[in-house]
């Protein structure tokens, strides 16, 4: 029996601030829980909100910061590790980009840089132990992206050496989250190497068919692909722990279509939008999700070119509540049966 999903939950992640009610875990849940929010997703890089070793190594605190959401009157939905999961695997051409995801400490230094971010991801899975979570979120990371063009000619065997090293860095970390019960939700997303189905499959298949390794579903990244989203759904239901609830638009020219020509994003044929301002088809994403019995959060992520970040957060809670579907306990017809009598059924068909 299908079960209706958690929601709506709010990420944290672009909403937290220097000012308030964005600085600290209790004033930016009570804000969240104040617009209709049920759960939110914790960024773990962010000190003004949490303390990720102390959260590994320390029950107290997670106790503390449960305490603090269920004081606001919301549940942590998961933590995400987004930040730190990138640095498990940068190309060299991103590493001016990246190092500002690290530690001052470790800039212009990528080895150690990486050591820095297995270590925070292994942090990320006792900490969601320690608070009572079963999945958490992040990316994977890229060797190969600055090759996804298949020109100039890719030499054989580079996307597959990609691949693999990609595997050998993920596996070990993927095995400190089955150790600690907890699935990791790969954001699926241009930018990581695991940014469609056919290169999740290609991971999948580095890291040995892990248990663990899982999808955090976000249709914005795929409607920005022109990759069915739906379909997506039906082939890897199982796999998906997580959901960004993120709309876009993709409304292609003469001038430019999916790269979108190197422009401004209120200027590209594809666009982050707020919640019912793109083109993404949520009543059929939350039908096939609760079809397939996704129980887990519903969590906005709100990235929009156009409107304002507070008014996006306010209008999101009530548009993902009004499309989650509350399963039903019967079948529509069930007034319309009556009693199983085997002599009847047999005789029903001329047995």
């Amino acid at each position: 029996m299908p079960t209706t999903m958690k929601g709506p939950g709010l990420f944290l992640a672009q909403f937290a601030g220097d000012a308030a009610p964005f600085n600290s875990l209790a004033s930016i849940t009570k804000w969240a829980a104040g617009l209709g929010y049920k759960g939110v997703q914790i960024p773990t890089w962010d000190a003004r909100l949490f303390d990720l070793k102390k959260a590994a190594s320390s029950k107290a605190y997670c106790d503390e910061v449960k305490g603090i959401c269920a004081d606001a009157g919301v549940e942590i939905t998961e933590l995400s590790t987004h930040l730190q999961g990138q640095l498990v695997a940068v190309h060299p051409a991103y590493d001016a980009q990246f190092d500002g995801f690290a530690p001052a400490s470790v800039h212009n230094n990528p080895k150690a840089r990486q050591k820095w971010a297995v270590e925070q991801m292994k942090f990320g899975a006792k900490a969601s132990r320690n608070l009572g979570l079963n999945a958490s979120v992040t990316f994977s990371g890229a060797l190969a992206f600055p090759y996804l063009y298949p020109w100039p000619q890719r030499p054989a065997g580079l996307i597959e050496e990609a691949f693999s090293e990609l595997g050998k860095r993920w596996k070990p970390i993927l095995d400190v989250y089955e150790d600690n019960g907890v699935d990791v939700g790969y954001e699926i997303h241009p930018g990581e190497d695991v940014f469609d189905g056919a290169t999740f499959e290609m991971f999948l298949d580095a890291v040995g068919g892990h248990k663990r390794c899982n999808i955090n579903y976000d249709p914005s990244h795929f409607l920005l692909q022109q990759l069915d989203y739906l379909e997506f759904i039906d082939i890897y239901h199982e796999r998906i722990k997580a959901f960004h609830v993120k709309d876009a638009e993709f409304n292609p020219t003469g001038r430019q279509g999916v790269y979108s020509g190197y422009q401004s994003w209120t200027n590209r044929a594809g666009r982050f939008r707020s919640l019912g301002d793109g083109q993404v088809d949520f009543g059929g994403i939350f039908s096939k999700l609760t079809q397939y019995n996704y129980d887990s959060w519903a969590v906005l992520e709100w990235e929009c070119c156009l409107k304002h970040p507070e008014d996006g957060a306010a209008e999101g809670a009530p548009f993902i509540q009004h499309h989650i579907i509350r399963v039903t306990e019967k079948a529509f017809d069930d007034f319309a049966g009556g009693a199983t009598d085997k002599k009847v059924l047999r005789g029903m068909m001329g047995i």
